[in-house]
C-alpha cells in the first residue's frame, strides 16, 4: 500500500520526512517553519554547534536557544564581510581625482581607475578637476577719481591641485568669493570711471585676473584662473541719465575726430601732389632758364665774332630786328620825319580792321574783289613806306655820327 493511502497502515515513510507521530493522518505539504528549522540546524552543524531536538518534545523546539543564536551570528557574519568588501573597491572617474585620508592624514592621490581602501580607517574625496566652474561677483566701489561704479563679474576657474584643494581651505569657493571681490576693489580703485566704462574694460579684466590668480596661489587653494570677464560697468542708477549724455557726447566727438582724420587723409596727399607738382614745374623751369641763358650766350658769343668783323652791317641788322620785335606787338605807330614838320600816325589798328573786314565781305561777295584788293595793296603799300622812311631815317643818322 501506498504510504499516503487512506485507512493507513500509519506509514511514515513520507517524501519529506516528517513522521506520522506528530502529523498523524495529516495528508497536506510539509509544515513551512519545519523545514526552515532543519536548514538552520543544518547550518549550526556546519558552523560548529550543536543540533537536535529536545527529549520527549513533539514540537522540536531548540533547547536553550543555542542553535537559532548562531545562525544570527553568522548571518551577522556573512553581511558584515560583504559590506567589509564592498566598501574595500571603489572607481575613480576620469575627469576625477581621489584624495585618501588615512586616520585623517594625508596618504595619496589615486588616479582614474578601480580603486582598494581600508575600510573606517581609509577617507576617500573625489574631485572633478576637468569641469571649468564659474563664480560671479556684482558690487559697487570708488574709483580713482572718486566716483560709484557697479561692476557684474564672471570668473571662469578648475581645480588644477586636488590635494590642495580638500586640505589646504575649508571652503575653497568661498577663498574664491573673498579673492575676487579683493582683486576687483584694488584695480578699480586705481582706475579712473572713464576707464572702467569704456576702453579700460578689457585691461580691467586682465588685472583682476593675474591678481585672483596671485592671491589663490598664496592660500594654496589649488584652483587655477581660466578666463576673467567683466559684463558690464555702469554708473549707479540715480545719475545714469546723466553718463548717457555724457558717453553720448564722447561718441559724437569720436565721429568728429574720425570726419576729420577722413579729411585729413583727403587733402593732405592731394597738396602733397601740388607741392610736389610745383617743385618739378621750378625743376623744369630751373633746367629751361639755364639752357636759354646758355644758348643765349653762345648766340652772343657768335654774333661778337660777327660783329667785330662788320660792325655797320651787323647794328644795322640788330637794330631793324629789335624794331620789327617791338612794333609787331604794338597797334599803334608814330613816325616823325625830317621831310615834314608833323609827326605822322599810322592807326594799325583800324586799317587792318578795315582790311579784315574787307576780306570777309570778300567772301562772302564775289562784288566785293576789288575792293579787298585795294585795301590790302593800300596796307602793304603804308608799310613799304614806313620801313623806307626807318631805313632812311637810320641812314641819315649814320652819315651824321660819322
Amino acid at each position: 500500500m501506498a504510504w499516503n493511502e487512506p485507512g493507513g497502515n500509519r506509514n511514515d515513510n513520507d517524501p519529506w520526512g516528517t513522521g506520522g507521530g506528530r502529523r498523524g493522518n495529516d495528508q497536506g505539504p510539509p509544515d513551512l517553519d519545519e523545514a526552515l528549522k532543519k536548514g538552520l540546524d543544518k547550518l549550526n552543524k556546519m558552523l560548529g554547534g550543536k543540533g537536535g531536538k529536545s527529549g520527549g518534545s513533539g514540537d522540536g523546539s531548540t533547547g536553550g536557544g543555542g542553535p537559532g543564536f548562531g545562525a544570527i551570528l553568522a548571518l551577522a557574519a556573512i553581511v558584515v564581510v560583504g559590506y567589509v568588501v564592498f566598501q574595500s573597491f571603489y572607481t575613480v572617474d576620469e575627469q576625477e581625482r581621489a584624495v585618501v585620508l588615512r586616520f585623517g592624514e594625508y596618504d595619496r592621490t589615486e588616479s582614474p581607475g578601480l580603486r582598494f581602501k581600508v575600510p573606517l580607517i581609509d577617507d576617500v574625496t573625489k574631485v572633478r578637476v576637468t569641469n571649468v566652474r564659474t563664480a560671479e561677483s556684482t558690487g559697487q566701489m570708488l574709483t580713482q577719481d572718486e566716483n560709484l561704479v557697479s561692476v557684474d563679474l564672471q570668473v571662469q576657474y578648475r581645480v588644477s591641485n586636488a590635494r590642495d584643494y580638500v586640505l589646504n581651505v575649508r571652503d575653497s569657493n568661498q577663498a574664491l568669493a573673498f579673492a575676487t571681490d579683493s582683486a576687483l576693489r584694488h584695480e578699480a580703485g586705481g582706475a579712473t570711471l572713464d576707464a572702467v566704462l569704456t576702453e579700460g574694460r578689457v585691461e580691467l579684466a586682465v588685472n583682476v585676473e593675474q591678481r585672483i590668480q596671485g592671491f589663490l596661489r598664496q592660500y594654496g587653494a589649488g584652483l587655477e584662473i581660466v578666463r576673467v570677464n567683466v559684463e558690464s560697468t555702469q554708473p549707479p542708477g540715480p545719475v545714469q541719465d546723466a553718463f548717457r549724455e555724457v558717453q553720448r557726447a564722447r561718441e559724437d566727438e569720436q565721429q568728429l575726430k574720425e570726419e576729420a582724420e577722413t579729411y585729413r587723409n583727403k587733402v593732405v596727399p592731394e597738396a602733397r601732389g601740388k607741392a610736389q607738382r610745383m617743385v618739378e614745374e621750378a625743376a623744369a623751369y630751373k633746367a629751361q632758364v639755364v639752357e636759354r641763358a646758355v644758348g643765349e650766350t653762345a648766340r652772343y658769343k657768335d654774333l661778337l665774332a660777327v660783329y667785330e668783323k662788320a660792325p655797320d652791317v651787323t647794328r644795322e641788322r640788330m637794330y631793324l630786328q629789335a624794331m620789327e620785335s617791338v612794333l609787331s606787338s604794338s597797334s599803334k605807330v608814330l613816325v616823325d620825319t625830317k621831310s615834314a614838320g608833323n609827326m605822322m600816325y599810322l592807326p594799325l589798328d583800324r586799317l587792318t580792321g578795315q582790311g579784315g573786314a574787307s576780306l570777309a565781305a570778300g567772301r562772302n561777295e564775289s562784288a566785293g574783289d576789288a575792293g579787298s584788293l585795294t585795301g590790302q595793296a593800300d596796307i602793304q603799300s603804308l608799310t613799304d613806306q614806313v620801313l623806307r622812311e626807318l631805313r632812311n631815317r637810320q641812314s641819315t643818322n649814320a652819315r651824321t655820327g660819322r
